[in-house]
């Protein structure tokens, strides 16, 4: 943990943000890009690492099983877990993705061209 925390430090918590936003923006972006049928379920002014989103046909649990034989961790939200919020909005479930600051944008590439494979 120690180790992490230095890590944290060197790069100082705007830079770990920006880079946080920069991520799952791009995530977002390619995932409405490039992934047919893919709906971000992402709302609100301030967003954050956390990028959810469905594919039309392909049930989550599906998505996260095949990305998770390609060593891509996501995981997903049932109804049950957030009621009002998905009741609201009409959705049962939907993937999570969560982008970190060491993550890399050949990492975010690794999981659209997963996604892919499942159209």
């Amino acid at each position: 943990m120690g180790a992490a925390v230095d890590y944290a430090c060197k790069w100082g918590l705007d830079a770990i943000e920006r880079r946080i936003c920069f991520l799952a923006e791009t995530l977002r972006r390619r995932l409405e890009d490039e992934v047919k049928g893919t709906t971000v379920t992402d709302y609100g002014e301030r967003k954050c690492g956390i990028v959810t989103f469905t594919i039309d046909g392909v049930e989550t649990d599906e998505i996260k099983a095949a990305l998770a034989k390609e060593k891509i961790n996501v995981s997903f939200s049932q109804a049950s877990s957030t009621p009002f919020d998905m009741r609201k909005r009409k959705l049962s479930s939907v993937v999570r993705a969560s982008v970190h600051y060491y993550n890399s944008e050949d990492e975010i590439t690794l999981l659209i061209q997963g996604l892919k494979r499942l159209r």
